[in-house]
């Protein structure tokens, strides 16, 4: 018995191994960068559909303080929100610099196209898995699950954001109501 018991505890932990490396492998890619208040974070290249430059927002009444409101692109209508404001960091003035990043969510099996305010688009970088650290644990009454990892870039660490996390289901749904 305790044989098996060794052979199973052994299999267990292969297979951990295996799922930790997969998942390592998994957050390999590109990633578009920018910066937010001096930090910088990325985003899976394939999450994004456009970058745009400010335009104008229509505020949508009754909605929380991070949902900027509402643009007009193309004719159709997006929901826009300050990442800034999301991340619970000081409120600063739109330059010629900021920009929205248009993201395509995936939420309760559908595709949301929402746009993200955010300081500065940087560039777009090959990130490799043994760049990436998994998420320090910063205690557990602080939820990070909308952080895929850390990417050690040139001597700076950049916050790999799982884009489908940074809003909840009911804020998505939400989102979508007020567009």
């Amino acid at each position: 018995m305790t044989e098996l018991t060794e052979t199973m505890d052994q299999a267990v932990k292969v297979m951990k191994d295996l799922s930790a490396g997969s998942a390592q492998a998994g957050r390999e890619g590109k990633y578009l960068t920018f910066s937010l208040a001096d930090e910088e974070y990325g985003v899976g290249i394939l999450k994004i559909k456009e970058i745009i430059g400010m335009m104008p927002i229509t505020t949508v009444p009754q909605t929380p303080e991070f949902v900027k409101g509402v643009i007009n692109l193309r004719g159709k209508v997006i929901p826009v929100i300050d990442l800034r404001l999301r991340f619970s960091m000081e409120e600063t003035d739109y330059t010629e610099r900021t920009c929205i990043i248009v993201v395509d969510l995936k939420s309760r099996g559908a595709d949301v196209l929402i746009g993200v305010v955010v300081d500065s688009v940087s560039e777009v970088l090959n990130i490799k898995a043994d760049d990436i650290e998994d998420t320090p644990t910063f205690g557990t009454s602080l939820n990070t699950d909308y952080i895929l990892g850390m990417a050690k870039i040139g001597g700076r660490v950049k916050i790999l954001l799982d884009i489908d996390r940074v809003l909840s289901e009911e804020e998505v749904a939400a989102l979508e109501n007020a567009a």
